[in-house]
């Protein structure tokens, strides 16, 4: 899980594609795994990480990451 090259993004949530001029906002949680991408942390370690600082269900997170993957390839952020 890796933005593209030219991606910026902050640690507020804040996502910008200097190609599309397109920007999008984060909530919390969201900020939190943009933080995780780039680390490069694992899809194994993203999700042990959230599940147990917020004590979720796994197989609940595992569905809402998959739903901000898809968004985040939606608009073309995402390396292939």
């Amino acid at each position: 899980m890796r933005f593209k090259k030219n991606i910026a993004t902050s640690e507020a949530g804040f996502i910008f594609n200097p190609g599309t001029g397109d920007s999008f906002s984060a909530n919390p949680i969201g900020s939190e795994l943009l933080s995780l991408f780039k680390e490069e942390k694992s899809r194994k370690e993203i999700i042990e990480t959230i599940c147990e600082k917020y004590e979720v269900e796994s197989i609940q997170f595992e569905r809402d990451l998959d739903d901000f993957l898809s968004q985040l390839r939606d608009y073309n952020l995402l390396e292939d």
